[in-house]
């Protein structure tokens, strides 16, 4: 009795386990699709857009779109050249595990640019071509996060310099580094009116990047149970710069008492938060909710939005 009893919860336990791979491996599907489709914009933003307009709005894309105009290798290649050294050292600093579908985005965008890249360019208006460039890029990129990958390049050099420079913030740092590849534009151009379009282009794709990752809210209100609350509440101190606050927690079932880390910050900051978070404690149990309306330190004033 007792022999069969264990034969049937073993059994069960392997149809469960059957299951969740099952279920991962659906997951693993519909993730890498994802990838190819948004790669698939991202290239068509580059390739039918940017490229043949002399646009350079930032980014590897933009290094590579100027380094096709010095040397006689197509902007698909030099994508995917300039992005080999930078995934070494992703690999070397963050595994394998991001570098995989990492790899399999890179060489996929690289490989459409160029096929693209032969039907020319859909429009030669500069305003029109930086708009919908900028917004496919937007589409793509946001996509492939979504995913849980990146297209590499200065997503990897701003983690990198983040763990060197850990008090620079993320936004300021892409800033830095597109502003740069869009002012060397100039020189190789010699059109300011094309940097321009191409700074309007960075602006553009960062304000549409936001709209896909995180819809129209102004703000997150996230709430971390964890067992590593004290790490991860120094971490959000130090590193995002925002309000934290604790609250008394008690597990219903346990009766355990819990600290409850309780944030409010700009939805711009709540994907590093959750990174900061799975770093710390992967076990952590966290809710991510929309805050319509802030009022205090660092949003807006109560008294002067109601008066």
């Amino acid at each position: 009795m007792g022999e069969m009893k264990g034969h049937i919860m073993e059994t069960a336990t392997q149809k469960e386990w059957q299951q969740g791979e099952r279920k991962t491996l659906k997951k693993r599907i519909l993730d890498y699709l994802l990838m190819t489709v948004s790669c698939l914009c991202y290239a068509a933003a580059i390739s039918l857009f940017l490229d043949q307009n002399n646009l350079a709005p930032g980014g590897v894309s933009g290094i590579s779109i100027i380094l096709n105009r010095l040397i006689p290798v197509s902007t698909g290649n030099l994508i995917l050249l300039i992005n080999v050294p930078i995934l070494l050292l992703g690999l070397w600093k963050f595994g394998f595990k991001l570098i995989v579908s990492t790899l399999y985005c890179t060489v996929l965008s690289s490989v459409l640019t160029n096929v693209l890249s032969g039907y020319g360019a859909v429009t030669k208006d500069p305003l029109l071509a930086a708009l919908v460039g900028a917004c496919l890029v937007a589409v793509g990129l946001g996509g492939v996060f979504k995913a849980g990958a990146t297209t590499g390049g200065t997503d990897i050099i701003i983690k990198l310099l983040r763990l060197r420079y850990p008090h620079m913030k993320t936004g300021v740092l892409f800033f830095m580094i597109d502003a740069t590849i869009v002012a060397a534009s100039v020189f190789v151009f010699k059109d300011l009116d094309r940097a321009l379009y191409a700074g309007m282009a960075v602006f553009v794709t960062s304000f549409t990047l936001d709209l896909v990752l995180y819809g129209r809210d102004g703000a997150k209100l996230i709430y971390i149970i964890s067992d590593n609350s004290e790490k991860i509440t120094a971490r959000l101190l130090e590193e995002l710069d925002i309000g934290v606050t604790y609250v008394k927690g008690q597990g219903a079932y346990s009766g355990k008492e819990k600290r409850v880390i309780m944030c409010v910050m700009r939805k711009q900051l709540a994907p590093r938060t959750e990174e900061i978070v799975k770093e710390e404690d992967p076990e952590a149990f966290m809710i991510i909710s929309s805050a319509t309306e802030i009022y205090g330190e660092g949003y807006k004033s109560y008294f002067s939005e109601k008066l």
